[in-house]
């Protein structure tokens, strides 16, 4: 018997010969919360990783989404980030999953994901350096952990510290799509541009909405001499 990172409820392990020779993690969540989790597979946006089977047919163009589209045809942001994959939709039971994670402290839930993380870090780059999207200094203290390091830890390479927020801003999850893409001012600088010089780099944050915070972070890595960057979110 086990206890569910998400729900707490006893549970039994689905038994197999991988998990008896330790092969296979045993699962962390029970099976009624994993079969709440919608993995994106499939058909997907090329650069954002956007799960086609939920999206509708008039919003894309050949393998890419129009949001996509939008952003390539900006000079300014063209080829900035390589690609996204995500790894489940963003659905009500995965927004209340992070909404318990972030806000009321649960980290532990990030355990849950971590051999899906590492498949999927492989599958993109393993010469890659992992950096995580940062927090300002004002939400890691309320906070009191970075949830995109938390995510990065369980790829099972180290952790780059690259990028730093420049000042302290509204969450978020608060502000309106329209809000986010708005934004004219770049909220990341490069902390060591020295580590930063000739690498392949993938991003790591909780959600990928509009994609401007993951672009906006990528544009200074390219400036300080990145050669290519792609990221990796739990959700879409």
């Amino acid at each position: 018997m086990s206890y569910c990172l998400y729900c707490h409820e006893l549970y039994s392990e689905a038994w197999s010969w991988e998990a008896l020779i330790g092969l296979k993690q045993s699962p962390l969540l029970c099976q009624d919360c994993e079969r709440k989790l919608v993995r994106i597979k499939g058909e997907i946006c090329r650069i954002c990783g956007r799960d086609f089977s939920v999206f509708p047919e008039q919003y894309r163009q050949n393998n890419c989404c129009f949001d996509c589209i939008r952003w390539e045809y900006d000079e300014e942001w063209t080829g900035v980030l390589k690609q996204n994959r995500s790894l489940y939709v963003y659905n009500d039971y995965m927004k209340e999953m992070i909404a318990k994670l972030k806000y009321r402290g649960d980290a532990e839930i990030v355990k849950a994901f971590y051999p899906v993380l590492s498949s999927e870090f492989k599958k993109i780059s393993r010469d890659a350096i992992l950096v995580p999207i940062p927090l300002s200094e004002e939400r890691h203290y309320e906070r009191g952990f970075n949830q995109a390091e938390l995510l990065a830890v369980g790829m099972k390479k180290p952790v780059e510290h690259l990028l730093k927020r420049k000042t302290h801003e509204e969450k978020q999850s608060k502000k309106t799509r329209e809000e986010r893409l708005s934004q004219k001012e770049n909220p990341f600088e490069v902390i060591d541009s020295v580590k930063v010089k000739d690498q392949k780099v993938i991003l790591v944050d909780d959600v990928y909405t509009t994609g401007s915070t993951l672009r906006y972070a990528a544009k200074v890595l390219i400036e300080a001499g990145a050669i290519e960057i792609s990221s990796i979110t739990l959700a879409r």
